[in-house]
């Protein structure tokens, strides 16, 4: 390209001054100054990044997922795919970041590790509020965040309302009754599986045709469950290969933890039917 080449000549705008430009439309003033390293290590940096980037994307998987929610109540299912599909994009974006984190090597987090305190992504706000927002509520994992009134108030208020998969149970119910000890129970709590419910569910997979929106409702679920499944995965091998088996630093026990986790299932009848269909 010409050093002459000037795009002020094609109509680019070139001067900003008193109207919108890129950096101020995005805050990248204050983005890109939010990144303050406690050591002179290199790969602190990278850490910090890395944990600032997956909260920006947990917070727009927050979004998808709460308005995809919102479009079920209101049985706009179509819509609600859109946004299911993207969720699973978003953790499709998740989980390419652990692979930039695993540069770093045991070495390399130990010079930095003692600045972190007890500070851990156990305690991620967001992470929890996905957690309940999908039906893995467990009241117990409020204690980690007792200390901002404002964050256990976004917390409970998530709990007193129906999870994601509690509002796809309500559309299968519109065309296969499901169970009153289903519909009706104590929805703050954790989603616990059930027969009956995973023969209706069954049944939409056993005739697709006849049940299209609520067959390809299930698949999004799945899919999605699928790409969170994986970041789990992808989680326990990075702590592994970085910290083997320590703790972790806010006390949990590091791979161990993470490793139970990997056995929750959030839409657990739609991943039990397939043995049997």
């Amino acid at each position: 390209m010409s050093d002459t080449y000037d795009p002020q000549k094609e109509g680019a705008q070139m001067s900003f001054d008193g109207r919108m430009s890129y950096t101020d439309y995005l805050g990248l003033d204050m983005v890109l100054a939010a990144q303050k390293p406690r050591t002179d290590t290199h790969d602190e940096m990278l850490f910090i990044i890395q944990h600032q980037t997956s909260e920006l994307w947990m917070k727009l998987g927050l979004h998808e997922i709460s308005a995809a929610r919102g479009a079920l109540v209101r049985r706009e299912l179509r819509p609600a795919f859109k946004m299911l599909s993207r969720v699973a994009r978003i953790f499709e974006q998740l989980n390419s970041a652990w692979d930039v984190l695993r540069t770093m090597t045991p070495a390399d987090y130990t010079q930095f590790r003692d600045a972190l305190g007890e500070s851990s992504g156990f305690q991620s706000y967001q992470y929890r509020l996905i957690e309940f927002t999908l039906g893995n509520r467990n009241r117990a994992m409020l204690k980690p965040h007792a200390h901002r009134p404002d964050l256990i108030e976004l917390l409970e208020a998530e709990l007193a309302r129906p999870s994601l998969y509690d509002v796809a149970l309500d559309c299968l119910n519109d065309t296969i009754p499901l169970p009153a000890e289903v519909l009706e129970r104590d929805r703050s709590k954790r989603y616990e599986p059930d027969d009956r419910v995973a023969e209706a569910w069954a049944e939409v997979y056993r005739h697709p045709d006849r049940h299209w929106e609520l067959y390809e409702l299930a698949e999004k679920l799945v899919d999605f469950e699928d790409y969170f499944r994986r970041w789990r995965f992808n989680h326990v091998t990075t702590v592994e290969r970085v910290i083997g088996f320590k703790r972790g630093t806010g006390g949990t026990g590091g791979v161990s933890y993470l490793r139970r986790m990997l056995e929750v299932e959030l839409f657990p009848e739609l991943w039990h039917l397939r043995t049997n269909l």
